[in-house]
């Protein structure tokens, strides 16, 4: 990459490293941040850009106003939805042996991890994530003098960095597309 700095270049070596082992990128939307949150729809993206599964699911309890005034999911729309635990064999039939790409991996695993344990099932995985939210820090090395640490950035404002013209909808599939192409322009690679 013309023009980059050394981390940046080292940041590239590591994208297109797991670029070169066929990733796949999750997303969720979910019922809020908290420790209650619950699985709303999820999305799964090989690296071709192709979707896998996009699909709504019904969480346990209603979602709440100001949630679906973010990502636009209503009750009505996941009221004939599957549940997490009737959906999770086919979501990890698409995880299992993967690298995962997923922009903010620790939230959205802790999402999938919640929404089986608040039907008390357990959590029995161990998946291979990387979070291209903690890649694209390193990459724009931005340090953040409040938190000591490198700067985090809103996904969409990693995909405007890059002038990726994707949606950032807060929908599991643009997003989860969004976080592909964002892999992809690291490693110096088209989207």
């Amino acid at each position: 990459m013309a023009g980059t700095s050394l981390n940046q270049q080292r940041v590239a070596d590591i994208a297109q490293s797991i670029i070169k082992q066929n990733p796949v990128y999750l997303d969720t939307e979910t019922t809020g941040l908290d420790k209650n949150a619950e699985i709303v729809e999820i999305a799964v993206v090989d690296d071709a850009g192709q979707i896998l599964i996009n699909q709504l699911v019904r969480p346990s309890k209603p979602i709440p106003t100001e949630v679906t005034l973010l990502h636009g999911i209503t009750n009505e729309m996941v009221a004939s939805a599957m549940s997490w635990p009737a959906l999770w064999p086919t979501v990890r039939g698409y995880l299992l042996g993967k690298t995962i790409g997923i922009y903010n991996a620790e939230f959205d695993v802790r999402i999938m991890r919640q929404s089986l344990e608040r039907y008390r099932l357990p959590w029995r995985e161990s998946l291979s994530t990387l979070d291209i939210l903690n890649l694209y820090s390193e990459f724009r090395g931005e340090w953040d003098s409040i938190h000591r640490s490198l700067r985090r950035f809103k996904l969409e404002d990693a995909g405007r960095f890059f002038r990726i013209p994707l949606p950032n909808a807060h929908r599991a599939a643009d997003d989860a597309l969004l976080a592909r192409a964002l892999l992809r322009r690291m490693a110096g690679m088209d989207y």
